[in-house]
């Protein structure tokens, strides 16, 4: 049985980390002494779930948690500092730490620590994530004990729900673009100037005139999606915003 620690301390381990090729050791109390510390767990780096879903969305969320008291976001796995490090370039994850515990250090301490054998994997972290404030554990979702990697309760908007209840996650925007369009350039300034963050995806690099075909049903750029939604360009673009700050008035 997976144990729900909510109020108890961290285990006190020190973590191998690599920064500019040199080893450098950091403690739990370095890492949690005086500070709101949001952590989550995975089994390991590279793998589906754990690159596809679970670092992207905290990476993503990270900021607006940090405007609510948060001041770190981690994401620990039982992998080794040059794994971690070469997952957090792969996934551009630059606004959460990866810590890695390759001896199973911390997750051990804290009851996490489960056979993969069948997969090849040896002991790796079971899925959890929890809210730690100056060394305590104040909040923790574990994912059910049954067979198989359940990810329903260690993802970041519950994270971030249980944080601030009201806050709102930013928008998803890409941008279909072209180099040398000028309405391209326009509609991309109005959204940084609205502060809205944007995946940007260039013509002829990222994706051909039959994709954006088959998404949208147009060929022309710039396009916009937000959320799931089709805007449209740059006239429409404008227009949601315009719309977006009166509502918010």
């Amino acid at each position: 049985m997976l144990e729900n620690r909510e109020g108890q301390s961290v285990p006190q381990v020190t973590f191998r980390t690599r920064n500019n090729h040199q080893w450098v050791d950091v403690t739990s109390e370095e890492i949690f002494k005086g500070k709101s510390v949001v952590v989550f767990a995975l089994p390991g780096a590279f793998t589906p779930t754990c690159s596809s879903t679970h670092v992207p969305r905290y990476n993503q969320l990270a900021p607006v948690m940090k405007q609510h008291g948060v001041d770190e976001v981690i994401c620990v796995s039982v992998n080794d500092a040059f794994v971690m490090n070469e997952w957090q370039k792969d996934q551009n994850a630059w606004n959460i730490t990866l810590l890695p515990d390759g001896n199973g250090d911390f997750t051990r301490g804290m009851g996490m620590l489960v056979s993969k054998d069948d997969l090849g994997f040896g002991e790796r972290s079971w899925r959890y994530s929890m809210l730690v404030k100056d060394g305590i554990i104040e909040k923790m979702f574990i994912e059910p004990d049954v067979p198989g990697d359940p990810f329903e309760v260690s993802d970041a908007d519950t994270m971030l729900a249980a944080i601030a209840p009201n806050a709102s996650a930013p928008l998803d925007v890409t941008v279909f673009s072209r180099d040398g369009c000028p309405y391209c350039v326009r509609t991309k300034g109005m959204l940084r100037d609205a502060g809205i963050d944007f995946e940007e995806l260039v013509l002829n690099r990222d994706f051909s005139e039959s994709s954006i075909r088959a998404v949208s049903g147009e060929s022309t750029v710039p396009q916009v999606f937000i959320n799931g939604e089709y805007i449209g360009g740059s006239e429409a673009v404008e227009a949601y915003l315009n719309k977006a700050e009166k509502a918010a008035a």
